[in-house]
Order: C-alpha cells, then sequence, then structure tokens
C-alpha cells in the first residue's frame, strides 16, 4: 500500500514539473511551434490544391450530378458571371483540399496542445479528435447522398411547368458547401455532448429532463440553417435529436467506466 501511494506522489511530482517546465517556456516558443504547424497545414492543402487541379473540372461535375439527372429535358446550368466557368471548379478544389486535409490539420491541433495535457485528458481526447473526424465526414456523406439529392427533387417537383429551372453553377456550388458544412457540425453534437457530460458542465439528468427543449431546439435550428423547405429541415433536425440521443448514451457508458476504474 506504501509503494502505490509513493508511485503515486512520484507520478504526481513529475506531471506537475513537466507542467512548470512548460509555464516557463517563453511565449515566442508557442508562437514559433504553432507557427511551425501552421506552415505545415498550409504546405499540404496547396499541395492537395495543386495536385487535384488538373481534376477540378471532373470534381464539380461530380458535385453537379445529383442537379443535371433532376433537371427537365434540354434543361442546362448556366454562368451569369464569366469567370464562373473557372471559378467554382477552382474554389471547389480549394474546399475539397480543405476537407481531405481536416485530419492532419486536427492531427496538428492535437499535437499542439497535447503537452499540456495530463495523461488522462490525453486518453479521453484521442477517442474524441478520432470520432469527430468520422463523424464530421459521415455529415459530409450524409449530405451528399441522401439529403442533396432529396431536397433536389422536391424543388425541381415544386416548379411551376412554365418555369425551366436553370442553376447557376456558383449558387448550387454555395447551396452544396452550405448544406456540407452544416451536416458535417450537427454530427459533432455527439462529441460535444460527451465533452459537457465528462467536464461536468452538465449532467445526464438535466439533459434528460429538458430533453424536449432540446428537440425543439434542434428543429428551430435546422429551420434557419437549411433551405426554406420542410424536407432537408426535418432531414437535419431528427439527425441531430438521434445524435443527442447517442451523447447522452455513450455519456452514461463513459461515466460507469470512470467510477468503475475510480
Amino acid at each position: 500500500m506504501t509503494s502505490t501511494t509513493n508511485q503515486t506522489e512520484q507520478l504526481n511530482q513529475t506531471t506537475s514539473e513537466e507542467n512548470e517546465a512548460l509555464e516557463q517556456l517563453p511565449f515566442t516558443v508557442h508562437l514559433i511551434e504553432l507557427r511551425r504547424r501552421l506552415i505545415r497545414c498550409v504546405g499540404l492543402i496547396i499541395a492537395l490544391f495543386f495536385i487535384m487541379l488538373p481534376f477540378a473540372n471532373q470534381l464539380y461535375e461530380m458535385l453537379s450530378s445529383p442537379l443535371r439527372g433532376r433537371l427537365p429535358e434540354h434543361a442546362t446550368m448556366i454562368a451569369t458571371d464569366v469567370t464562373a466557368t473557372f471559378m467554382a471548379p477552382f474554389k471547389l478544389n480549394f474546399y475539397v483540399a480543405f476537407i481531405i486535409a481536416m485530419p492532419f490539420i486536427l492531427y496538428q491541433i492535437w499535437q499542439f496542445l497535447a503537452p499540456a495535457l495530463y495523461k488522462t485528458e490525453k486518453k479521453i481526447a484521442l477517442p474524441i479528435l478520432f470520432s469527430s473526424i468520422v463523424l464530421f465526414y459521415t455529415g459530409i456523406a450524409f449530405a451528399y447522398f441522401i439529403t442533396l439529392p432529396a431536397v433536389l427533387t422536391f424543388f425541381m417537383q415544386a416548379s411551376p411547368d412554365s418555369v425551366a429551372p436553370m442553376t447557376d453553377i456558383n449558387s448550387y456550388l454555395s447551396f452544396c458547401l452550405k448544406l456540407f458544412l452544416v451536416f458535417g457540425i450537427t454530427f459533432e453534437i455527439p462529441v460535444a455532448t460527451v465533452m459537457l457530460i465528462l467536464a461536468h458542465i452538465v449532467t445526464i439528468e438535466s439533459l434528460v429532463t429538458k430533453r424536449r427543449y432540446i428537440i425543439v431546439g434542434c428543429f428551430f435550428i435546422a429551420m434557419f440553417v437549411t433551405p426554406p423547405d420542410a424536407l432537408s429541415m426535418l432531414m437535419l433536425a431528427v439527425p441531430m435529436w438521434l445524435l443527442f440521443e447517442l451523447g447522452i448514451l455513450l455519456g452514461r457508458v463513459l461515466l460507469k467506466k470512470q467510477t468503475k476504474t475510480s
């Protein structure tokens, strides 16, 4: 028992010494380290951008295929600006490069913050980091393969017969990027819920008692961040609610593990 106590004291002393050494580092050292990691992130994004640049038009063809497949016969996408045919694929290429580089960017952020974390915090942070990356990509995939086709079908069918829908390529790009970003962020709800529970900012009981208000809040948020139709609102609000329930479930499991280990 005494040896266990001594080991614990030595571990705490070592951790405190490491934190003191970290705090004693000059502020410029942290800035240099931050700059080094930012340069790596920017360098990877630029490299991916130029690697995919020859395929920029193919990427836009892939993005626009859900719309083009639902346009009426003889209807096409249009460009209302002279530079739109060049700039739209150019912008999309940059955003795709950024999305592909996201795991590396988050890893660099983790490497920058890791020295300031305790060992127990590192054990929790790594699964949360991995889960956030997976959920972000899952949200984008859900938006592209499920939500976008359903929303486009709804808008095409709701269009009057006397109106030929011909969407501007820049408008369509902005519409898709907004949709992907919204779903990518909202799919992080389980991670945010678990972090709030583990940090003891909220309790599971309080979240359960306020469930009805949270569900109403999901629909309220979805009403403002999605296109102005009931279908896209439902396709965002319902996953938000289910992901919130998943976060509560995971929070229960992790809290039980914490109580068992302690």
